[in-house]
């Protein structure tokens, strides 16, 4: 992952990890690691007054409607001195099914898959803990983040498959962000944006699934996947899959632009699939 030169001050980057196997390349690239598990409260004690500014990127649990990671991570935090800011890591997913709608962070919450209350409940817990301790708190809206120097972090491999996608009449919008430029939206707000702040980190395309699919497949020279009524689709994907496609949303990324002062270096995923092919050559 790159990330572009930030006007943020220089600073001493710790990271969490519970696994030891990562504290060497940790190490080698200049972090300094810290062995904890959120599943583990006794385990975080030590993070208390250890970061002035507080990036909380860990996923829930796969089970329940609670966050108990962020619970045990915002106790262990509260028993020193809070940090100044501190920013997490949500998901799109919280607004639920918008039927196409464009959506900017001031509409209303309708989770509608239990992973998506978890984030809510996440997202609730971090509100309480700026309200309580005086911290900065920031809400990141994530949406799909894609890597071309990742595996699995393109569509390359769905297309090699001809995974089907939806006919266009049944399609659904899809929003995404580039890692890189997610990064870089996280390192701006642990500094910039209003307190209790929220939003929507998402490049600048409108696309349905199925013509991003379409568009990919070209960049990659392959055949176009084929299209299948959302009945028959449900057939040959796995559920997870069908839940991605049971809502549409067209996501408002202003804010990010205004407050963050965010400049996306990959407005277009496209761009930043193209790029990454031009990087392999």
């Amino acid at each position: 992952m790159r990330v572009a030169h930030l006007l943020v001050p220089r600073v001493r980057v710790l990271a969490l990890t519970s696994q030891a196997g990562r504290v060497a390349p940790m190490r080698a690239a200049g972090i300094t690691p810290l062995l904890g598990n959120l599943d583990d409260a006794r385990s975080l004690r030590r993070l208390a007054a250890l970061g002035q500014r507080v990036l909380h990127l860990a996923p829930p649990a796969a089970t329940g409607s609670r966050d108990l990671r962020s619970a045990q991570l915002l106790l262990a935090l509260r028993l020193r001195p809070a940090p100044l800011a501190l920013v997490y890591g949500s998901t799109t997913g919280v607004y639920g099914d918008c039927q196409g709608e464009w959506v900017s962070e001031v509409r209303t919450l309708m989770p509608q898959t239990e992973r998506a209350h978890r984030r809510v409940d996440a997202e609730s817990r971090v509100r309480h803990f700026g309200r309580a301790t005086g911290s900065q708190t920031r809400v990141l809206r994530i949406p799909g983040i894609y890597a071309p120097d990742r595996e699995g972090g393109t569509p390359l491999v769905r297309l090699q498959k001809a995974t089907p996608v939806l006919l266009a009449a049944e399609d659904v919008y899809t929003n995404h962000i580039h890692a890189d430029d997610l990064a870089r939206a996280c390192m701006l707000a642990l500094w910039r944006g209003r307190t209790q702040g929220v939003y929507n980190v998402n490049d600048d395309v409108l696309m349905k699934m199925g013509d991003y699919m379409d568009a990919a497949a070209k960049l990659y020279g392959l055949p176009p996947p084929p299209r299948m009524s959302r009945d028959a689709l449900a057939a040959v994907v796995s559920p997870m899959q069908m839940s991605f496609l049971a809502e549409s949303r067209r996501m408002d990324n202003r804010r990010i632009k205004r407050e963050l002062r965010l400049v996306l270096r990959y407005p277009s995923v496209l761009d930043g699939l193209a790029e990454g092919l031009l990087e392999r050559a």
